[in-house]
């Protein structure tokens, strides 16, 4: 027997841009249980409804660590000078925001939840666009002294209610370390301005994750080959 009937339609809608949150924190390597990302609605709802049915989006915020070779990828290469270097990711904090409209004060109050609880980075889930202003401080959060060292994202809730990498059409994207990266460059003898690019606002760089500078491997399938690979320069 289905139960939905007996959920609001704002629950099952959450439930579905939770699930999505999940696995994109998962597909980019942070520490993630599968059964996480396939939490049954009737588990969501009793988890995180209010009395009167409708999501409370307080209680869905969560953090996650890097996995091991999360923290590979986001690492230069060793060397003799720095054999030991620090990755360049750390723990995430996201946060689903309930508010009607997020705008500056509520973005300066999350960087500074970021800071305080010394977050590398975090993800703001919003249920509308933010305003004009919010979105300007946002593009400049990663190298401001008030916001966190790894910058925020801002995704709303309408986008994340498919994830897009599961669409047929959508190829498997893998992101290279930098030592991956360095390797491809020097087999093909290339620069990386010559490589096809990804934009960072492209959907899919924007659920991995992608960075400026970095190079993601397209994964299709081909009738021919099987498989082939392509390469992409986030810019």
């Amino acid at each position: 027997m289905d139960d939905r009937n007996n959920i609001s339609p704002a629950m099952i809608r959450m439930w579905r841009v939770y699930r999505t949150v999940k696995e994109m924190c998962m597909d980019r390597g942070y520490e993630m249980l599968q059964e996480d990302t396939e939490i049954p609605l009737e588990v969501f709802n009793a988890r995180f409804s209010k009395e009167d049915g409708e999501p409370d989006r307080t209680r869905m915020h969560f953090s996650c660590q890097p996995t091991e070779a999360m923290l590979a990828k986001y690492s230069d290469p060793p060397t003799a000078k720095i054999p030991h270097p620090v990755p360049q990711i750390g723990t995430i904090w996201v946060e689903f925001n309930s508010d009607e409209n997020v705008g500056l004060k509520q973005l300066r109050d999350y960087m500074q939840h970021l800071v305080n609880g010394n977050f590398y980075s975090g993800i703001m889930i919003c249920s509308k666009p933010m305003t004009g202003m919010a979105l300007r401080l946002l593009r400049g959060s990663a190298g401001i002294e008030e916001g966190p060292k790894g910058g925020v994202e801002v995704f709303v809730e309408q986008d994340l209610l498919v994830n897009i990498t599961k669409h047929e059409l959508v190829p498997k994207h893998v992101l290279l370390s930098k030592e991956e990266k360095q390797q491809l460059l020097e087999r093909y003898r290339l620069r990386e301005t010559q490589l096809p690019r990804i934009q960072v606002t492209d959907p899919v760089a924007k659920y991995l994750g992608l960075r400026r500078g970095q190079v993601v491997k397209i994964i299709r399938k081909s009738e021919t080959a099987g498989r082939y690979a392509s390469y992409r320069w986030a810019i």
